[in-house]
């Protein structure tokens, strides 16, 4: 993958906008999507616009952030419609022992995993489709995806144009640190609020049922 980064940092212009939106989509769209450096591309695409090569910043935080939110859309569309055919697939086969790590992280959190999921890497990939097989209210998925995806591709963009020229270290520190940082912003900004949130909405059908019952 550092022959497509390696190529997407050389190249300027309107090009730009195209193939960093591309990559973004298809790590979160395809099921294996993992394999894919969408997060890298963010991050460049914020460094080329540093470097004034025919990218607006504004303009690329708003692609990236598009990108990512359709992509987990079609991520979730491709799991509630094909989601048991896809998982007997080789490559979901292949990769079991990433699919119960993803089953897991929903299990726990829930709707909120497509949220904090979009910071981690194999998550990003995986959890959009195993949310729809499981038929994960597409409301609530709707609501965790436009909050994680802004988030994400937000800030992923400005870490880039921060950085400027300098995308090889801000590469390697993607992985662990900026994801950390990243993680430590949304869990302050939004985290509290979105789980308020999902608890209002897991306590409606009870109260509905307490008051029908009086």
């Amino acid at each position: 993958m550092g022959s497509i980064t390696h190529w997407l940092g050389g190249l300027s212009g309107p090009l730009v906008y195209a193939v960093v939106a591309a990559l973004v989509f298809a790590e979160d769209a395809l099921f294996v999507g993992f394999v894919l450096p969408g997060e890298t591309a963010a991050v460049l695409g914020g460094t080329i616009a540093a470097a004034h090569r025919g990218v607006d910043l504004p303009l690329m935080m708003l692609v990236v952030v598009l990108a990512a939110i359709l992509g987990d859309t079609v991520g979730y569309a491709v799991g509630r419609y094909f989601g048991p055919r896809l998982l007997e697939t080789g490559p979901a086969l292949r990769h079991k022992g990433k699919l119960d790590r993803a089953r897991g992280f929903i299990r726990e959190k829930g709707p909120a995993a497509v949220f904090f999921g979009r910071f981690v890497a194999l998550f990003r990939a995986l959890v959009p489709t195993l949310s729809g097989a499981s038929h994960m209210p597409y409301k609530r998925f709707a609501v965790f995806n436009v909050a994680g995806g802004t988030l994400w591709g937000v800030g992923f963009t400005l870490l880039g144009f921060a950085a400027g020229s300098a995308y090889a270290r801000v590469e390697h520190l993607v992985g662990t640190v900026a994801a950390v940082v990243v993680g430590a912003l949304v869990v302050l900004a939004l985290g509290i609020w979105l789980w308020r949130r999902h608890r209002r909405e897991a306590d409606e059908p009870a109260a509905r049922a307490g008051e029908r019952s009086e």
